[in-house]
């Protein structure tokens, strides 16, 4: 796609006119597509800027939004909705992905790069916004892309694997589980690692994650289903998804809505 139609698009996308298009190409460009430019030439300026501006967003929109919510609820709200996997996933949502500018060293990358990237760029497109428009089109563009992902299921924190396990198992067996590593397999920058848990020295789990923490959290549920915790290990899952069930619903039709306007 050429550049003039990348900026098209993403103005379509946002719902704004930039008058410096030097800022929006900037926000679509990869570090690996800018070596050798001036520093301001890929999104890593603007998304600092955009990241800053997104947090104080997000914190207004949910205090006005959840008046008899809590700082606890509140901030696990603003947290869930900053956090990179919720801007990736609303960057994929929007249309941002094939718009992105990467450099011949980073293409192929596979999905855990691409996801990464999606995050920064919708921070730096808010950096660009608001160095473009203000913060009235910075705050529209997030109102409408990301803030139908809020809901009050969002403060409900849901029980990690890990956590359950340490506390059954401490319990029941009046012991602490024992993690370890067990394997790791594929490319430096898509490693899989394989981790177990142990229980009073005999394996009940077995997982695998694109990191240590998330190979161990799948380990914890494996064992927790095997220790028969099964309703137990699911709890949290089930709060994560009716949210996100939620959250998408609201979320494809705020963008539905700015797709037609």
């Amino acid at each position: 796609m050429r550049l003039h139609s990348r900026v098209r698009e993403i103005e379509r996308i946002c719902g704004h006119h930039f008058q410096r298009e030097d800022l929006i190409v900037s926000a679509l460009t990869h570090p690996s597509a800018a070596e050798g430019k001036p520093v301001s030439a890929s999104y890593e300026r603007l998304e600092f800027l955009g990241d800053s501006l997104l947090g104080s967003i997000v914190a207004l929109a949910v205090f006005k939004r959840f008046p008899s919510m809590d700082e606890g609820g509140l901030s696990l709200i603003k947290t869930s909705l900053i956090s990179g996997k919720t801007l990736s996933r609303v960057g994929e949502d929007l249309g941002i992905a094939p718009l992105i500018l990467f450099g011949t060293s980073e293409r192929g990358t596979g999905a855990r790069g691409m996801r990464k990237a999606l995050e920064d760029v919708y921070e730096a497109v808010v950096g660009a916004l608001y160095l473009d428009g203000g913060l009235e089109a910075a705050q529209s563009f997030v109102e409408a892309s990301l803030l139908p992902y809020a809901t009050p299921n969002l403060a409900v924190r849901p029980l990690s694997p890990k956590s359950r396990l340490q506390e059954v198992v401490q319990r029941d067996y009046h012991c602490g589980p024992e993690y370890k590593l067990v394997g790791e397999e594929g490319p430096a920058h898509t490693p899989t690692f394989t981790s177990v848990v142990l229980v009073e020295g005999r394996r009940m789990g077995r997982g695998k994650g694109p990191s240590k923490k998330e190979s161990e959290s799948a380990a914890a549920l494996d064992a927790l289903e095997n220790l028969g915790y099964v309703a137990e290990s699911r709890m949290g899952s089930t709060l994560l998804g009716e949210s996100n069930a939620t959250a998408a619903g609201e979320a494809n039709q705020a963008k539905e809505h700015m797709h037609v306007s």
